[in-house]
């Protein structure tokens, strides 16, 4: 086997620890419990096998159908105990949903008769989505049923990434196409604001030339509509201010009145013995306000008494003002305000031009930096791909892959289709026949083949997922002898690692399990039951020895099941 020589970091690992079965096809009640490293299920054509992974296909989110509710029952349910560590992915899923997340996850889904279904997660109730989403990151099945994981091309390059610790880079990477992107963002909205106001640059320029000529002022409108109002009735206005001053100041007016009372009695005062003080005060006093009321009266004359054409001219101003008003929907008084808004805007377009044009610098700059980071990070997943090629390489001769070819492609992207993970594409192909195109994984590979590629690469890969449980559903189809104990092999040194479960007809395989569950149909009344029993000791080597010779165990098959349970097959 080709060895890696990269140190690979320890990732957060997921473990599948229970699983719990009621009513699914013929498994009536079931409890298992799982530990790492290698299981491996075997028993006959027919006994249950896969009923065990479309149970767990069932917690994972697969697709619920009635058929597998067993036949008498109301509802089929399935639970799944998971145990978490480090940052496993399923922590950001659980917090994203704001349910609880510890170390422990425990899925549930039921399946009633009618084929509606209902999922729990941790004991609270979510949608069978949420269950799909945690399940790719719980467990990967390869093989005759349902896949993903690896046979997914949209996880190739995080997977090159993680395979190469480039992590780092390609988050790198995405951050700078973040700040490309928002620079860029900003640009555009900058370029729709410019333009909006362009569109609208006539009619400010107009509007604010209207209102500069017009130069309303605070408090204007008030102030005209009393002027107005005393100039519609000027006749009436100076007529009687007219009578008043004479009344006032005229020869008999009030105001020489009060000065001829208040000589008199100032002549005779001191004759008095102070008792005419008061009215002498009073007099003064009346004589002051009498004065103080000509004066006012000559000077609101003064105003009132203009040119008759001045009504006309103060009525233009004010109807001018309220037509301004109404045209701009404001208040006389806001007009003054409006204007400078206007001409505000009127600046802003001005000053834009030069934020755009920094904007563009911006976003040239950012461009450049991000087009910098991800042609490094494309060079070093060009150099990765060439490792992770000649490692897989190495396992497949063994497989009887030997004359199969794997590739990375690591394909460039045009400019449109550059974001957060970088400038490439990144596809694992294979060519299972010399001189034929390579191909996608799922697409060339036939059902055995294709088990035994996922094989290689989990070899290869065994690191680099948080995926902690791997599923092979009859891995060594169509194989046997040295292949099947190559097989075995690699299974066994992927459980040193990760919890591997292998649905298995080869004893070779078998013999490699850390732990060996036999699936068995049982006879309970009127009706057939799927159960499971867990291996040890002289049960073990029966049963492998069983999968050597057929129905009949002989003495030379128990002893070839001494051997490869030894590891001497």
């Amino acid at each position: 086997m080709a060895q890696q020589s990269l140190e690979l970091p320890v990732l957060g690992r997921s473990t599948l620890a229970a699983l719990t079965i009621r009513d699914v096809v013929l498994i009536e009640r079931l409890a298992l419990s799982f530990r790492t490293g290698l299981c491996v299920l075997t028993g006959e054509t027919g006994a249950g096998k896969s009923i065990l992974l479309d149970a767990l296909g069932l917690a994972l989110g697969a697709r619920a159908e009635s058929g597998l509710v067993r036949h008498g029952a109301d509802q089929a349910s399935v639970t799944a105990e998971f145990e978490l560590s480090g940052d496993h992915p399923a922590f950001a899923i659980l917090r994203e949903q704001g349910l609880d997340a510890d170390e422990r996850l425990v899925v549930r889904r039921t399946v009633s008769a009618d084929g509606r279904s209902r999922a729990w997660v941790n004991d609270q109730a979510v949608g069978v989505g949420l269950l799909k989403r945690l399940g790719e990151e719980l467990v990967e099945v390869h093989g005759q049923f349902d896949t993903h994981g690896l046979l997914n091309p949209t996880t190739h390059r995080s997977v090159l990434d993680a395979y190469a610790q480039l992590d780092g880079k390609a988050a790198h990477v995405a951050a700078l196409h973040r700040a490309w992107r928002q620079v860029e963002d900003a640009r555009a909205n900058a370029a729709a604001e410019i333009a909006r106001a362009r569109a609208e640059e006539e009619y400010l320029r107009h509007a604010v030339a209207e209102l500069d000529s017009l130069a309303p002022k605070p408090g204007e409108e008030e102030q005209l509509a009393e002027t107005r109002a005393v100039l519609m009735h000027r006749e009436k206005v100076v007529e009687a201010m007219n009578s008043a001053y004479a009344e006032l100041s005229g020869d008999r007016g009030v105001e020489r009145s009060l000065a001829s009372a208040l000589r008199i009695l100032t002549r005779i005062a001191e004759k008095a013995g102070g008792k005419l003080d008061p009215a002498i005060a009073a007099l003064d006093r009346a004589a002051a306000e009498a004065g103080e009321a000509v004066a006012a009266l000559q000077a609101a004359s003064a105003d009132v008494d203009m040119d008759p054409a001045a009504l006309e001219k103060l009525e233009e101003r004010l109807f001018a003002l309220r037509a301004a008003s109404r045209k701009h929907g404001v208040a006389v008084d806001a007009l003054a305000a409006l204007r400078d808004e206007l001409s505000g805007r009127l600046s802003m377009i001005e000053d834009q031009g030069d934020l755009l044009a920094r904007l563009a610098r911006d976003a040239e700059t950012a461009r450049e930096a991000y087009r910098k980071a991800a042609e490094d990070l494309s060079k070093a997943r060009q150099k990765a791909a060439g490792q992770l090629d000649k490692a897989v390489a190495g396992e497949l001769p063994p497989l009887k892959l030997d004359k199969a070819k794997f590739r990375t492609l690591v394909e460039p992207l045009g400019e449109a289709e550059w974001g957060p993970a970088g400038m490439d594409r990144v596809a694992f192909q294979v060519a299972t026949n010399p001189g034929s195109p390579p191909g996608a994984l799922n697409k060339i590979a036939s059902g055995g083949e294709l088990a035994r590629f996922m094989l290689a690469l989990k070899v290869v890969l065994a690191q680099t997922s948080t995926v902690g449980t791997l599923v092979f559903d009859e891995v060594d189809t169509g194989i046997g002898g040295a292949v099947a104990a190559a097989v075995g092999q690699r299974l066994e040194r992927l459980g040193h690692g990760l919890q591997v479960l292998v649905v298995t007809h080869s004893p070779q395989v078998a013999a490699r399990g850390s732990t060996h569950l036999k699936v068995q149909k049982a006879v309970k009344g009127q009706s057939v039951t799927t159960g499971v029993a867990e291996l040890d000791g002289d049960e073990r080597r029966e049963e492998i020895a069983r999968m050597l010779s057929g129905a009949t165990v002989t003495a030379e098959a128990r002893a070839a099941a001494d051997s490869l349970i030894a590891g001497r097959g």
